[in-house]
Parts: structure tokens; C-alpha cells; sequence
């Protein structure tokens, strides 16, 4: 890597198979997505930072940020509300845990909750 200051913090190690990676190219790794019968989702409600607007809030999807913003555009069409995905949670306005979970489960997402 040729930019030294990502690399101020190294201490010099004698490993000759030592290979240096920074937390951007950690970040920049592509993640995995879990097949939907794994993913481990958590529905909850949320009225925070919202003005007392009530939004359903999906959390805990392990996979790209491609396959996130699909299960958000999929869940925000079929129940004909708006959301955004953000922070590897999707947001949908209004209180619609009942709907999202028999959706996740016809989707094939048994471990939602």
C-alpha cells in the first residue's frame, strides 16, 4: 500500500507473510447474504428520533447492501408503505409487524421474529 498514513499505528513485525489491511479495505470486503431460511431477523417498533411517528423497524440482516434494499423494495410494495433501508435496518412507516412477519415467513425467512 502505498498511502503511509493509513499506516501509522504498525508496530514492525518479523512475520515475513504479514499482510497489512486497513479498516477501509475491511469495509470494502463484499459480505456474504445468508440464505433467507438463515437470516435471523428482529421486527420491532420504534418511535425514536421521529417526532412521535411510529415506524416498524427490521434488524438484523446479515448480507450485501444490494440484497437489503431488495427485501426493503419488496416489503414497502407489497404492504403499500413507504420506508428506507438504513444502517442494515429497513424502516417502514407505520406499525406493520403483523403483516411483515407473515410476509417474511411466506418469503421463506423462518427466524423471524
Amino acid at each position: 500500500m502505498s498511502d503511509w498514513k493509513s499506516r501509522l499505528g504498525v508496530v514492525y513485525s518479523t512475520n515475513p507473510d504479514f499482510a497489512y489491511t486497513t479498516e477501509d479495505e475491511l469495509e470494502n470486503e463484499p459480505v456474504e447474504t445468508l440464505p433467507a431460511a438463515q437470516q435471523p431477523l428482529r421486527l420491532r417498533l420504534s418511535t425514536a428520533h421521529r417526532k412521535g411517528k411510529v415506524v416498524t423497524v427490521v434488524g438484523g440482516f446479515v448480507g450485501s447492501a444490494d440484497d437489503l434494499a431488495a427485501l426493503a423494495k419488496m416489503l414497502r410494495t407489497k404492504l403499500s408503505v413507504g420506508g428506507s433501508e438504513k444502517d442494515g435496518e429497513i424502516i417502514l412507516q407505520g406499525d406493520c409487524r403483523p403483516r411483515v412477519l407473515e410476509l417474511l415467513k411466506r418469503e421463506g425467512y423462518a427466524k423471524a421474529k
